[in-house]
Formats: C-alpha cells, sequence, structure tokens
C-alpha cells in the first residue's frame, strides 16, 4: 500500500471521483484546497464532463471541524479566487503564455486558451462575491442544514431546537434512572451502587462520556437488582475460595513460629516473632468467620506482620544459618490483597445498563421535546441515510453539492465517514461527483474526541491507488525539517511495526515518507552563530527519576534558557538573521512551550513567572463557572441583592478579590457610619441592577472598590479580571430571561452546581495576547507554527489503567470496542492505540517549529512507553535510565540534531522593555460634531420636573428599558398615601389594589406582548396556555394570590369592546388580524428644537389645553422607540399604548375627563404624535395610494386598571393632518417651513 501514493500535482489532480490528499505538516494544505477551489470554479475541464462548466460556491460543499478553520478557509479561498481573476485580467499580449513557472495560478490561467480569460475573470470575481453564501461549513453546521433542508427525505421534525448544552436535560434522565432502579434496591444490596455512586450526580459524571460510545457496549444482561445480587454471591464464592486454605496454614504457620523461638541464637528476632504471630491470629479469625466482606487490615494498611510474612521479606528477617523455612502461606500472602480488592462487584453491570438505559431514554426525551445537541446532528443524519428513504436523500444531496472537500480528514469519525460514503460512494469513484478528502494520518491526535485513525485507514483502503501526497514544507527552515525527517525515518525503517505502528509486513498503510524542505530562508542564530534547530536535552539518574521531580526540573531548565535567549535578544545578541545580515531579536512571543496537560502547563508557568517572564495558557478548556472569582461574585450578587442583611454585605467585603485591609473589615465592626456608607452603597447597586441590569452593576463595583488596578497589580491578575467580566456577560445575557434579581442569583447557584457543563460559552477566555510566551497543548497547537518551541516533558504519558470507567480500544478489524471489565490483553491493546497516538503528537510538537525546537528527555520511570521512548528506546532494558545513546545512535550523521545533557537552569531573570510612555492625544483637525445623538421620547422633560434637564439622554436600548422607564416616572400614588387622605381604600383583588411600579406594569406589558405574539384571538378562544404563563409568573414574583385576579383582568382586556377616535367605532382586542407588537421605529432628526415641537403639538391637540412645557434641547441625529402595538382595523391603522398607572380606587376614576388630565400631566399626548408621526412615515413607504385621512386611524391609550369603566379605560385621539406633516417637515430640517 505505501507504493501506491503518489505526488500531487494540484494542476493535473483528477476533480471527478473520490481523492485521498496526504498533506504533512506544513506541506500548504489550505494553499492546495484553495487553488483546487478555483479549478473546480473554472471547470478545468472540457464543458461535456460531468461538472466541467465549474461550479459556484453555493453548490461546493467544504467541510471542516471547527468554526475558526471555517472561517480561515473562506477567507483564503476568498483571496485565491480574487488573486487568480487579477491574472485573468492580464492582457494576454504582455506575458509569456507557454513559460512554466513556480506560480500554480499563473501555470492555470496560460493552460487556458486566452480567449477565454475575460470569462473566467468574470467567473472568479463572481465567485468570490459569492463567498459570503458559499457552503463552507463545519461537519455539524452542514448536517443540521441538511437535516432542516430535507426534512420529509430524512424523516426530521420540520422544526427542532439546537441545544448548546443538554446539561439538564441529561440530569434530568440520571435522575430518572436513579429513581427508578437504585431508590428500589433493598438495603443489603444498596451498597453495591453507593460503593460508587453516592449521588446521581457521581452517576452522571461516569455516565457522560460512556454515552457517545453506547453503540459500542454489550447489550445489558442485568438490571441494578440482579447485577447486585450475582456481584454479591459471586463475591461471597470468591471470598469462600481465599479462606479455605487458611485455618490449616494458620496452624501451620503457628508449628513453624513456635520452632523459630527454640536455640540460640534464635533465626528470628523476638519483636518480628511476636508481629508474624499477631498477623497470624488476625488471619486465623478472618479464616474462620462468616463474614461477607473483608476486614481493612487486610486491604488497607497492613500491620507490619503481614508484609514480614511474605516470602522475601522473611527470608530478610531470617537469622538463622540454614535456609528459611518456606510455607505456601507465605506466597498466598502477598496476592491476598490484590485478590481481595478485585473482588466482583456491580458496577460494571450496572454502568452498562445505566448507560444503555439513560442514551435510550435520552432520545426519547429529544424526539418528544424536539430538541437536539451536536452529537445527534450526525447520528440523526446517517440513520436517514441508512434508512428506507437513504438512497432518495443521498441522491437529492448529491444534486445539491456535486463536489464535497473534506479538510483535516484524519479527524473524522466512524459515523463521518458513513454519512460520506453513503452520499458520494468512495469505493465506486462515482465520475459524476467529486469526493476530496485531505489530511494528514501522522497528525491524527483526537482520539479522545471521537476522531478515529482507523476510520481513515477504510478511506484510503477504499480509494485504493487514488492517494496523493504533497511533498515539500513550506514552513520551516530546512535544517529543521531534516532533523524531523531523521528522526521519523529511521524509527519507519528500524521499527518492525514502522514508526506509527501500523506496519505488518510489507504492508503499511501510514508510512513515514520524508518531505523537501523550501521554508524560510532565516536563521536561528546566537551571538552571531546558526544554532541547532532540534535539541534534545536529556536528564538521568541511577534510577528512575520520579514524575514530579523530572517535570519540575525541566520546568525550571526550560524557564531559565527562555530568560537567556531573551536577555539576549534584548541585547540584540539572539535572533532571526536574513540574508541582508539583518536581526530580528527574540521577543516573548516568538517562543511557544507545548505541554500534554494543565499540571505541565502550571508548572512551566510557574517557573517562568519566578523568573519574570510573563506567559499565557491558550489552551484553557476549564470552565469559567470553575475559577476561583466565580464563588466570590455569588457573594457580591447576594449583598447587592438585599442591601438589608449585614451579613451578606460584610461576606461581600471580605472576599479576597475585594482586597480590602483587615483593619477597614474589622471597622465595619464598630464604625457605624462606615457601616452606613456600606449599605448605601450597595443600596445604589440594587437600584442600578433594577433600573440598567446586572452588568452595569457589576461593573460599577468593580470601579468603586478599585478591583482592577488591585487584581492587575498581584499575579494571575489578568486571569481573575477577565473570569469576573466574561461571568458578568453570562449574567447579563442570562437576565434576559429571568425575573428579578432573586431569580438571577438561583440561576447563577444552579450554574455553579453544573460548572463542569462543557457549554462552549462559558470556557475561560484569553486573558491577554500582548505579545508573550505562549503555553499550549500540543492538541491546541495542531495546525499553527511558531518561530521557536520548546517541549519540555517530552517521555511523560498517561498509560491506560483498569480503574478507568471504561476502555476503549479497536479489534482485529478496526471496530471500535468498549471494556468495562478489562482484562490484561484488553489493556495491552487500549495502550497500543495510546502509544500510538502519542507518537502521532510527537510528530506534530516536532513540526510546529519554523527555526528550532527544544526537546525535553527525562529518563522517567517507564519512558520508553512514551512516544519519543518508543521511536528511540524501544529495545532498551527495563534498568535503562539514561536516554542519551539511544539519541545519539538516533542522530548519528545528522547535524541538524543536538543530543545534549540538561543545561544548568542558572539564575537568569528577565526583565522585559518598559512600555512606552503614552504620548499626547491627537487633536481633532475640526470640530466634532458632539450634538449628534440617539433619543427617545423619554429624553424630553417638562416644567419643573426633575430629569435630564438640557443633558443628553441615551435613547432606551429596547421596548422593556423604556417601560421600565415610564412606568416608573409615572407610577401612581401609594395605598398609603391615599388611605392617609381619607379616600377609599380599593377593593381587595382587583386591578385597582394590584401592585403599583415600574416591574408590575413591566409585568403586565409583558403579558400583553405575549399574547400580542401568539394572537389575541387564539388566547382568548384557548386561554388554558396564558393562564398556566399567568400562574408561572405570579408564583415568581410571590403573587400567587393576585393568580385569579390576573387572569380576569388580562382576559377582560383581550375581549372587551375598546372605543377608536373619531367615532371610529369599537373593536376587541382579540378580534384583531393585522397587528405588529413593540413595533420598534428609528428616523432622522436635523436639529429638531424640542420647544417648537412643543408648541406645535399643544396647539394642534386637545383643543390647547395647559400642560407641562417641554425644556429646550435639540434633537440631532436619530430619534427611536418602541410603540406597544399597531395595528390595522377596517383599513385604517393605529398606535395602542398600554398604561397601567393607577388614577384612582375604582372605575369612576377613569372617566374620560380624569384620564385626559393623566394624558397632559405626562405629556402622553406628545408621545403618541411622535407615535402617529413613526406610523405615518412608514405607511407612506409601503402604501403606493397612502393617505393620512384615509389610512391613519388615530391613537388608543388603554388605562389597564379602568377595563370596566364605561369607556373600558380607553382615552383616543386622531391629531389632524396638519399637525403630522408640519412634524415631518420639522424633523426633516424644514423647521422654518414647519413653524
Amino acid at each position: 500500500m505505501t507504493g501506491s501514493v503518489r505526488k500531487l500535482d494540484p494542476l493535473t489532480l483528477p476533480l471527478r471521483g473520490s481523492q485521498l490528499i496526504e498533506a504533512s505538516a506544513g506541506t500548504g494544505k489550505t494553499f492546495t484546497l484553495a487553488l483546487l477551489y478555483v479549478r473546480l470554479v473554472l471547470g478545468h475541464r472540457t464543458a461535456e464532463e460531468p461538472l466541467g462548466e465549474g461550479i459556484m460556491p453555493p453548490y461546493l460543499l467544504v467541510v471542516t471541524f471547527t468554526e475558526a478553520a471555517t472561517k480561515e478557509l473562506r477567507d483564503r479561498i476568498r483571496a485565491r479566487l480574487t488573486e487568480a481573476a487579477a491574472l485573468f485580467a492580464i492582457d494576454p499580449d504582455t506575458v509569456d503564455t507557454t513559460a512554466t513557472t513556480k506560480d500554480p495560478l499563473v501555470n492555470l490561467r496560460n493552460a487556458c486558451p486566452e480567449a477565454d480569460w475575460p470569462a473566467c475573470r468574470r467567473k472568479l470575481l463572481l465567485a468570490a462575491e459569492w463567498m459570503d453564501e458559499a457552503a463552507v461549513s463545519t461537519i455539524h453546521g452542514w448536517c443540521n442544514r441538511m437535516l432542516s433542508e430535507h426534512a420529509f427525505d430524512s424523516g426530521s421534525l420540520f422544526r427542532q431546537t439546537l441545544e448548546t448544552s443538554q446539561t439538564d436535560l441529561l440530569d434530568n434522565v440520571v435522575r430518572d434512572y436513579w429513581r427508578t432502579f437504585v431508590y428500589p434496591l433493598p438495603p443489603e444490596l444498596m451498597n453495591e451502587v453507593l460503593d460508587t455512586w453516592k449521588t446521581p450526580e457521581s452517576l452522571r459524571q461516569s455516565v457522560r462520556n460512556l454515552l457517545p460510545h453506547v453503540n459500542a457496549l454489550p447489550v445489558p444482561q442485568r438490571d441494578p437488582v440482579a447485577a447486585a445480587e450475582a456481584a454479591k454471591s459471586r463475591r461471597e464464592e470468591r471470598l469462600q475460595e481465599l479462606k479455605a486454605p487458611w485455618p490449616v496454614w494458620c496452624d501451620e504457620l503457628d508449628e513453624l513460629l513456635a520452632e523459630t523461638g527454640k536455640g540460640k541464637p534464635r533465626p528470628l528476632h523476638g519483636a518480628t516473632r511476636n508481629s508474624i504471630q499477631k498477623a497470624v491470629d488476625l488471619l486465623r479469625e478472618w479464616a474462620t468467620t462468616d463474614a461477607a466482606e473483608p476486614p481493612d487490615f487486610l486491604t488497607s494498611k497492613r500491620p507490619r506482620g503481614f508484609d514480614t510474612l511474605e516470602a522475601d521479606a522473611f527470608a530478610e528477617k531470617w537469622a538463622g544459618d540454614d535456609e528459611p523455612p518456606h510455607h505456601p502461606a507465605m506466597d498466598a500472602i502477598a496476592e491476598l490483597k490484590p485478590a481481595l480488592k478485585a473482588m466482583p462487584v456491580a458496577k460494571p453491570d450496572i454502568l452498562n445498563h445505566a448507560a444503555c438505559w439513560i442514551a435510550r431514554r435520552l432520545d426519547s426525551e429529544k424526539q418528544r421535546l424536539a430538541s437536539m445537541g451536536f452529537d445527534d446532528l450526525l447520528t440523526r443524519l446517517d440513520e436517514a441515510l441508512g434508512g428506507p428513504q437513504g438512497e432518495r436523500l443521498a441522491e437529492t444531496i448529491r444534486r445539491q453539492f456535486p463536489v464535497a472537500m473534506i479538510d483535516e480528514f484524519q479527524d473524522t469519525d466512524p459515523v463521518q465517514y458513513r454519512i460520506f460514503d453513503r452520499i458520494y460512494r468512495v469505493a465506486s469513484n462515482d465520475q459524476d461527483t467529486s469526493l476530496l478528502m485531505i489530511g494528514d494520518p501522522k497528525q491524527a491526535i483526537y482520539g479522545f474526541r471521537g476522531a478515529d485513525i482507523h476510520t481513515y485507514l477504510d478511506a484510503r483502503h477504499a480509494v485504493s491507488s487514488r492517494t496523493y501526497t504533497l511533498g515539500t514544507n513550506f514552513r520551516s527552515a530546512v535544517a529543521m525539517v531534516d532533523g524531523v525527517n531523521r528522526v521519523f525515518a529511521r524509527a519507519d525503517q528500524s521499527l518492525p511495526e514502522g514508526a506509527f505502528m501500523f506496519r505488518a509486513g510489507d504492508d503499511n498503510p501510514l508510512p513515514f515518507n520524508p518531505v523537501n524542505a523550501k521554508g524560510t530562508d532565516r536563521q536561528w542564530c546566537v551571538q552571531g552563530q546558526p544554532q541547532s534547530p532540534l535539541t534534545f536535552w536529556t536528564l538521568a539518574d541511577e534510577r528512575p527519576i520520579a514524575r514530579e521531580a523530572g517535570r519540575e526540573t525541566m520546568a525550571d531548565v526550560c524557564s531559565g534558557q527562555i530568560a537567556r535567549l531573551l536577555n539576549l535578544g534584548q541585547a540584540g545578541e539572539a535572533g532571526f538573521s536574513a540574508g541582508d545580515q539583518s536581526l530580528e531579536p527574540l521577543r516573548p512571543g516568538h517562543i511557544a512551550i507545548l505541554v500534554n496537560k494543565r499540571d505541565e502547563a502550571d508548572a512551566v508557568r510557574q517557573a517562568l513567572g519566578a523568573r519574570g517572564i510573563r506567559s499565557v495558557y491558550l489552551s484553557d478548556r476549564n470552565s469559567v463557572l470553575q475559577s476561583a472569582q466565580a464563588l466570590e461574585l455569588l457573594q457580591w450578587l447576594q449583598a447587592c441583592a438585599e442591601p438589608g442583611q449585614l451579613s451578606l454585605i460584610r461576606a461581600a467585603l471580605a472576599t479576597p478579590t475585594m482586597g480590602l485591609a483587615y483593619q477597614d473589615l474589622d471597622r465595619l465592626l464598630s464604625d457605624e457610619n462606615a457601616l452606613d456608607r456600606e449599605i448605601n452603597r450597595f443600596q445604589g447597586y440594587r437600584e442600578l441592577w433594577q433600573q440598567q441590569g446586572v452588568l452595569p452593576t457589576l461593573r460599577r463595583l468593580l470601579m468603586d472598590y478599585e478591583v482592577p488596578a488591585k487584581l492587575l497589580a498581584g499575579p494571575d491578575g489578568e486571569r481573575g479580571l477577565t473570569d469576573i467580566l466574561h461571568i458578568a456577560e453570562l449574567l447579563q445575557q442570562d437576565s434576559q430571561q429571568l425575573d428579578g434579581e432573586h431569580a438571577l442569583i438561583h440561576h447563577y447557584t444552579e450554574m455553579l452546581r453544573e460548572s463542569d457543563d462543557e457549554d462552549e460559552h462559558r470556557t475561560m477566555r484569553l486573558e491577554s495576547d500582548a505579545g508573550l510566551v505562549k503555553v499550549v497543548t500540543v492538541h491546541k497547537s495542531k495546525g499553527l507554527e511558531y518561530p521557536l518551541v520548546f517541549l519540555p516533558f517530552a517521555t511523560e504519558f498517561r498509560e491506560e489503567k483498569s480503574n478507568q470507567a471504561f476502555i476503549k480500544y479497536h479489534d482485529d478489524n478496526g471496530k471500535l470496542r468498549i471494556s468495562l471489565e478489562p482484562d490484561d490483553d484488553t489493556l495491552a491493546r487500549a495502550d497500543r492505540e495510546r502509544l500510538g497516538e502519542d507518537i502521532r503528537k510527537f510528530y506534530v510538537a516536532l513540526t510546529r517549529s519554523r527555526h528550532a525546537t527544544w526537546v525535553g528527555a527525562a529518563g522517567i520511570k517507564g519512558w520508553r512507553q512514551s512516544g519519543l521512548g518508543h521511536l528511540v528506546g524501544r529495545d532498551a532494558a527495563e534498568n535503562d535510565t539514561d536516554l542519551t545513546p539511544f539519541l545519539q545512535a538516533m542522530a548519528a550523521g545528522e547535524p541538524a540534531i543536538e543530543v545534549a545533557p540538561v543545561p544548568e537552569p542558572g539564575d537568569d531573570v528577565y526583565v522585559g522593555e518598559a512600555e512606552p510612555e503614552l504620548g499626547k492625544a491627537l487633536e481633532p483637525v475640526r470640530e466634532a460634531r458632539e450634538n449628534w445623538w440617539i433619543a427617545s421620547y423619554s429624553a424630553i422633560t417638562y416644567g419643573a420636573r426633575s430629569g435630564f434637564g438640557d443633558d443628553f439622554a441615551p435613547a432606551s436600548e429596547d421596548a422593556e428599558q423604556e417601560n421600565l422607564r415610564e412606568e416608573d416616572e409615572t407610577a401612581g400614588t401609594d395605598i398609603a398615601a391615599v388611605t392617609d387622605a381619607g379616600a377609599t381604600v380599593p377593593q381587595p383583588f382587583s386591578q385597582h389594589s394590584f401592585p403599583r411600579g415600574a416591574g408590575p406594569g413591566t409585568f403586565l406589558h409583558d403579558i400583553l406582548e405575549w399574547c400580542a405574539t401568539r394572537g389575541f384571538g387564539k388566547v382568548a378562544e384557548q386561554p388554558d396556555e396564558l393562564y398556566e404563563l399567568l400562574e408561572r409568573r405570579c408564583n415568581l414574583r410571590n403573587w400567587s394570590d393576585w393568580a385569579n385576579t390576573v387572569k380576569t383582568w388580562v382576559h377582560r382586556v383581550i375581549t372587551m369592546e375598546i372605543p377608536l377616535p373619531d367615532s371610529g367605532g369599537t373593536c376587541s382586542l382579540a378580534s384583531l388580524e393585522t397587528l405588529r407588537p413593540e413595533m420598534e421605529f428609528w428616523f432622522e432628526s436635523r436639529e429638531v428644537n424640542t420647544r417648537t415641537m412643543d408648541k406645535l403639538v399643544c396647539h394642534y391637540t386637545q383643543n390647547g389645553e395647559n400642560r407641562p412645557q417641554a425644556h429646550e434641547t435639540t434633537f440631532n441625529g436619530m430619534l427611536k422607540g418602541f410603540i406597544d402595538l399597531v395595528f390595522e382595523h377596517e383599513g385604517r391603522y393605529y398606535v395602542l399604548d398600554y398604561k397601567s398607572n393607577f388614577l384612582g380606587e375604582d372605575d369612576q376614576a377613569y372617566i374620560p375627563g380624569v384620564m385626559k388630565e393623566k394624558i397632559l400631566e405626562n405629556r402622553y399626548d406628545l408621545q403618541y404624535v411622535i407615535y402617529l408621526l413613526a406610523l405615518h412615515r412608514l405607511l407612506k413607504s409601503r402604501l403606493p395610494d397612502y393617505d393620512y385621512d384615509t389610512h391613519v386611524g388615530g391613537a388608543v391609550y388603554l388605562f389597564l386598571r379602568g377595563c370596566d369603566a364605561p369607556g373600558a379605560g380607553a382615552f383616543t385621539e386622531r391629531p389632524g393632518r396638519t399637525l403630522i406633516e408640519q412634524l415631518d417637515r420639522l424633523f426633516s430640517g424644514q423647521g422654518e417651513k414647519a413653524a
């Protein structure tokens, strides 16, 4: 199979059928993919052939595995199309079209007839412009699209919800399992479960990673009860087997010990003999009782006598001249402890049953809820393609996308490959379609995500001889490439199984093919001397080095060398030399340190920090909710929500991030004035939270207590500040769906409980990218490149062990298997696969550098089981602790590789360049238009009322904020005030006694908006859903006693007849068919004087009656707002605004005169005139025969508490055409004409 690979020529590669392109690291995979894309767009074949006329971006499928890669591919392809179009724009008479160049695009153009160049240019430009609609997608995104677009053929629901996190659903299903199977267990069997899983949450942790592989599990044979009973029975049988010989052995040991006490000198010291005798007595007691479980002294730390009883230890203690006595018990005692630890348990059977049951229940729940997770996108499309309509669906997709290119194909899993194989029929090499699979099996390192190297090998076998390779590295220096070639080529030749462990005889489906180099021509130099591109540092001792000690040493050595090199770079003595002898000095941003896991990253970052070197960890996949600040932020929120609780305030102020001195905290216990200041401050936070939200509140708190400055002054301060702001953003987003501060705090508490949820939005963000040393995992570094790379922990590994929850391995046919009770052979298979992936990880690590790589080779215990150890020291003896001779043998004769003992760490400390002082801010060369702003109705103030005054007030961000502001400013009189005045208290639990203020007003607005969105008529006919919503929302606000009142009230508002302006009759909300709730409007305002506008409104509305006068200011920019409801009735359009104002204690307070007084007092007249102006402009642009008098019905202001009043609480007016047209001219900048 090795000989079937051909070198790729991107201009002659067949673009029909299925082809596999193997692109080694740095060989221009993305460049080649973009070039093939250009060929496919042009149709670089005869027009009569399939796809010969070319194919445009919406129909040319490109699939990759991450959103970031999708964006990069789209941009690179667009740039390539544009570049190619520019070449076709050149006059053919000015170039030699017969010459062959190094630029494949030029050669592609020259191969086209000159007469076709203009058409090719047009096609390429069109394709470049069309790239925003190109079918470049992640595989999950594309599967989602296929399920949606082909719902009928795929058997999918037409409307399904894609859930980014299904933790809540999984929690519910696991609890169902616990209730169904664990609760009913009898007491004597309950410990079979509780010994492993104390709670449903611990069971969820075990099952979660097993669910993606549930199809590889055997069919469960026992439910938990049967599994527990069987395990108990097998354990008792095994225990009796172990106990059986010990009574006799103990008697024999008594005799043996008695003999050792005779004679002089005694062969055993008395204390030793006594301790052994105690152990024998304990063993006899255990062996002769009916205890069903082994005692602690056998399974945990054993008394000294047990260890001495073992044959080797007994022989060491024997002081006699003759041979020490031997007894079978001395061999059995050594095996007793592991035998007891390996007693049969029910865990594997229960875990198997739980995983299968939970997987089935999850599927049924997701079907019921019409929801999907990301993995479901793949499995459902796979099932659809394998179902009865599968071939029809495949044909439909082939017609839609006759060409598909799969990037990073080595990361494909069996389901993904099966999808594409069923569509494009890989083995049959379908000439009517094109499938290009591009990847590098040597970089298949994502097994933990489900990627399967065996799937790649299946595809390689299917394409047979249609495999091509890219053979030139364009990334790294020549010597760097030579060094990597030597490491893997030598292993491929010397190891029977090949470098990557897949050779079987003459067949090697995963060979290492050395690549040529045409990378950077700059050299890595120190003090004027070129440096070795590949250096192995060896660390050895007479005995294997403890892993922690080796890690600490390598981290110190690595940081010391980096500090030394950075100091040299700062002095201009280390850097990258170009051909003109110029030197780019080394800086921290040039360096990357590759690690395997977080522990290694922490060790090396700590060592770097000790030398003054700032670094950033680029592979942090932890949830931000697991950060140190997450719990502190909860305490802040609790104090902000309840500023009356002094204990909460003190707890918030005492958090470490606040950074308050002990003296300041102590003062709060004795100084009432100091405590009052803090209480007032937190009361202000609560008000800010209620008015603007949690994010502005937390930002204000951070500034007030100077938290950013305190954090940034300490280590990892950027990390802490980034996490706080990240959590604050998440809370602000989530608060939009929650009702009040306490609901958000409860929600956040649940978020912290589920902090292991793998939600992308909760993953820790990068705290800084300001030219720091980059610490990154090998997995994360794949696809990236760095000038210099350090790999300090190359011999560390994590072998497969039997105590893992489950073991993954592949059988002889390459099929994935799962073992919950692995035997030695299974563990060996799994660990061999682990080793194979470690070798591929090592390949990825060695190919990241452009100039130089340093590799730490520590002689830790078991180093031969690491990727590096296998490549160079597979035949090393067990007691070989030094890799030096094996590395020297590998490097012999290769000048690109240096093998040396680890250098001394040294005491170098890096003092970076001081940040330049900020210069004077640039002054604008022209006067800024500072008076341009976005305003709303609420920016206008009147009379002596407090408000924004002449300052510019920002427009409300959304309808809810505008309603809040309006309701807060116009909230009615308090009940206490009414009572004090001697008025009648409103009837209890009526709309008149319903709570008042901004919160209740927003509550009513939201309910009516919900009704409008679903349709008032539908809600009126089928009110059950409305009633359920009202019950739920009333309970959330502790208004459960009001639920029945609100139900009757809202239903009355929806169904009552509402009078319309100018005797336009009546209508009910339930009768409306054409409506738009919460309609947002924006229109331009050009130097609009609010006093002029107000005079016009006062003159033309309400017969010129007196009302508060608007303060003078200028609207210049945009005017925006939200109209509660716009509706059409009998050909006329109306604006309607809901008012929850309290005007009085009964229906008589809502007669026209009282409502009119309230309208004028709060200047709602100006508000509805602005709304009607917005409606006028909208209709004028939409209706071809628009006429204000014909089409505009007017304004309805519905006072909700007056629904039972004679006029249904409706205040109406239709301003005349003259006013609206004059205002239209005023806002258009024709102020004089309007006036």
